[in-house]
């Protein structure tokens, strides 16, 4: 019997496969569309009780499906290896399930009752939420390793996976139960959506007074999204949860993390992921301990400890992943309490920023344990060129703008000791590169200081950073080129190294698309807000390319199609401009042909 059995598996097993696929992907799919009901409306207490009766049919399914997987798999022991993670969450669930299939007993409801939470019920479903929260990420990170299946080049996956990013976003911003003045604008949720898909931070309404707690937590997801990359996080749960990672995400996370190959970038992955979580975790413990001894009364600021500990959590994800965005109507500009400023949750941020701007391969370089004991034992191990260059030149820009800030804006800063002052400083110095936070007053800034802004902005942070902006080595391969040219030597050199021809031609496309895309959505807007000042419509514009989120105070006041080309533009800023352009356009034909050479004038 067995024989037959075996024999039946191994000829429909493609067919019986692929049947489970699609059963799971509609059980998915009518999951989201039960938790998006469940927490995207405003629900009576009964109505969110039949969801939530509902939701036990998905679990049923999920570990229905799970056996079938298990039962026609040639090699069950490698499945369960491979699928380790899913078989320990399907005990879990039966283990919940029997006693309230057999007894009508639910065990998580009965430890939850134990501890005297407030609201059990509303707990308990919560808790069942983020189960099936994992089970749909479990699911739709299998769907990552069929990328390769598709007739997308690499860019275009990018890109796309941010477009359906952004878009989601906008239609779970425009729920009801999200906002508090009922349903959102479709143009004002699609253009906060990119802002944090982008990790840009411009807004056209106060994030804090504006949305509700739901609001703000699917800004810090897209925030987070967004920082990482929609494809590598999903590349992450696929190759950590399945089995491994298909050669297009590998070229996606090429791109993204602008490793040097293949293999190094698949072996960046994880670690990408791990340095996120422990930078951001210990930047959430600092800035949440940080209140205490800034806030002479933090119940003015905070409801709960709750509170308190979401607002910890929201700085720290958005400076690391460079977003701008804050919980506060003032931003970082006195924190909503007007005699304190809290210098120390400043100097906290603008290190998370800094590290989120740095890219992961100069994190990975300089903190891992594995090089520092390296350098230890041998001290003449060097940084890599491009951490050394990206560390170098980013201290001179921080040190450039910090001093900037301190002598052009001397008025804002008189009321502040020299200490304060100067923290202030370098905090507008380091989140105007990249970052967005705003603690001082940009309506008010001279104009020097306003052209160095755009200037920092436009240069951005380091390569395969959560950061925006040209990026710092492609100013300095530009910056060592247009030298190079003028005292007529051949080759680049930079830190004893030559700079390839290739390298520099890239490092130009970029500087030539960013140019002429700003120049050209200048032009729009100069048209389309021809009653603002420009010099205020030219800073928006770099802003939003840039990925920054600074603004003088005219976002909330742009024009429906203003507010659209600042949402283009952001979507451009963060895919990148040339990523863009292979995007869009088709190989050559052929290279096997030179034209003649020609003379054109030059200067």
């Amino acid at each position: 019997m067995w024989k037959a059995v075996g024999t039946f598996i191994l000829k429909k097993n493609e067919n019986i496969n692929l049947i489970i696929r699609r059963i799971s992907q509609i059980n998915v799919f009518v999951a989201i569309i039960l938790l998006i009901y469940r927490y995207g409306f405003l629900l009576s207490e009964t109505e969110a009780q039949e969801v939530f009766q509902t939701l036990d049919i998905q679990f049923f399914l999920y570990i229905f499906l799970f056996g079938l997987r298990l039962f026609f798999s040639f090699d069950k022991l490698e499945f369960v290896r491979e699928e380790r993670f899913e078989l320990i969450l399907s005990c879990l669930i039966i283990l919940y399930g029997l006693p309230n299939l057999l007894f009508d007993f639910r065990l998580g409801y009965y430890y939850i009752q134990l501890f005297s939470i407030d609201s059990p019920t509303v707990f308990y479903q919560h808790f069942l939420s983020v189960f099936l929260v994992i089970i749909i990420i479990l699911e739709v990170s299998k769907s990552a390793n069929r990328i390769s299946e598709l007739k997308l080049k690499p860019a275009t996956t990018f890109v796309m996976s941010f477009i359906i990013l952004i878009f989601t976003g906008a239609g779970l911003l425009m729920l009801p139960a999200m906002t508090i003045e009922g349903s959102m604008p479709f143009i004002d949720a699609l253009f906060t959506s990119a802002s944090a898909s982008c990790v840009t931070g411009l807004i056209v309404v106060d994030t804090a007074t504006y949305f509700t707690f739901k609001g703000k937590l699917v800004i810090m997801g897209l925030i987070q999204l967004g920082g990482l990359g929609i494809v590598l996080f999903a590349t992450f749960f696929s190759s950590f949860l399945s089995s491994g990672v298909s050669l297009k995400q590998q070229s996606i996370m090429q791109d993204f993390l602008s490793s040097e190959n293949l293999a190094s970038a698949k072996q960046l992955l994880r670690k990408v992921v791990f340095i996120t979580l422990l930078v951001e975790f210990t930047g959430f413990l600092l800035i949440f301990f940080s209140w205490d001894e800034e806030i002479s009364n933090a119940e003015q600021l905070f409801s709960s400890s709750g509170d308190k500990i979401f607002h910890s959590i929201f700085h720290a994800v958005s400076a690391f992943c460079n977003a701008g965005f804050s919980t506060f109507t003032d931003g970082m500009y006195n924190t909503g309490l007007k005699t304190q400023r809290l210098y120390a949750v400043h100097f906290i941020l603008s290190w998370l920023v800094i590290f989120g701007g740095l890219g992961f391969t100069v994190i990975e370089d300089v903190f891992h344990p594995k090089n520092i004991r390296k350098r230890l034992i041998t001290p003449w191990k060097r940084l890599t060129h491009n951490t050394a260059i990206t560390l170098r030149f980013s201290f001179i820009l921080v040190s450039v703008g910090t001093i900037a800030f301190m002598i052009f804006e001397f008025q804002q800063l008189r009321d502040r000791t020299i200490i304060e002052a100067f923290i202030t400083a370098f905090f507008q110095s380091v989140v105007t590169r990249t970052a967005g936070f705003n603690s001082m007053d940009f309506a008010q800034l001279q104009n020097a200081t306003i052209i160095l802004c755009i200037f920092l902005m436009f240069i951005g942070a380091g390569s395969g950073s959560t950061a925006g902006g040209i990026k710092v080595t492609t100013f300095v391969i530009i910056l060592y080129s247009s030298i190079a040219n003028i005292v007529g030597q051949k080759s680049i050199n930079i830190q004893k190294r030559n700079i390839p021809t290739e390298t520099v031609s890239r490092a130009f496309a970029i500087l030539m698309f960013a140019v002429t895309y700003n120049s050209f959505v200048i032009f729009l807007l100069s048209i389309t807000e021809s009653e603002k000042d420009i010099l205020k419509v030219v800073f928006e514009q770099i802003s939003a390319f840039a990925t920054v989120g600074l603004s003088m105070g005219i976002t909330a006041k742009l024009s429906f199609m203003g507010k659209l080309l600042i949402t283009i533009t952001m979507f451009v800023g963060r895919v990148g401009t040339v990523t863009l352009a292979l995007a869009l356009s088709k190989k050559a034909v052929s290279t096997a042909f030179e034209y003649p050479k020609t003379h054109l004038m030059i200067g």
